[in-house]
């Protein structure tokens, strides 16, 4: 990665911020919905909460001992980290709908059926992207271990997952759109 000119006026002018390429984030129309509300929240209501905040305690006097000074400037760099991450997500999103795909193989927003051999047990997923994650809902992210080992895997496959709890070895049942 090529350095700034520290010799450069335009260093002055513009700090050095290395480009970094944003990754596509795949999701729902929901899912997109959702991450646009959230934005418009947190722009509208929540920055001027806190731009409030740090007005108020600059209105204490010194601001080198002034600890709710402190608070709200780092409370204003979490919420503007996170503005900055949710306005990459909703510019690289890429809508995925599951009508088109194929039944055969398991994708990202396939329903599948298995059974977990190490337990005895048949569940019921659905693979989404990692922001619409919601196991007490069943929709577990492509992302996860579960959701890794199945993708692209056909009825009748059996895999093995390595998991915090150890191997489960799963068998794909059934997968529908």
């Amino acid at each position: 990665m090529e350095r700034p000119n520290l010799a450069s006026p335009a260093f002055f002018v513009e700090p050095f911020i290395p480009k970094i390429m944003s990754k596509v984030h795949y999701m729902t129309q929901e899912g997109l919905e959702k991450i646009k509300k959230e934005l418009e929240y947190l722009t509208t209501v929540e920055r001027p909460r806190i731009s409030q905040q740090i007005a108020e305690a600059r209105e204490k006097g010194d601001l080198s001992e002034n600890a709710e000074y402190d608070a709200a400037k780092e409370a204003q760099g979490m919420l503007e980290m996170k503005i900055s991450k949710l306005q990459d997500m909703v510019q690289n999103a890429k809508i995925v709908e599951g009508k088109n795909l194929d039944d055969d193989k398991v994708f990202l927003l396939s329903k599948v059926k298995i059974k977990n051999h190490t337990h005895n047990k048949v569940m019921e997923y659905m693979l989404v992207p990692p922001t619409e994650a919601d196991f007490k809902t069943g929709k577990i992210s492509v992302d996860s271990p579960i959701g890794k080992s199945l993708i692209g895997k056909t009825k009748g496959e059996i895999v093995e997952v390595k998991v915090p709890a150890g191997v489960m070895k799963l068998e794909v049942l059934e997968i529908s759109h």
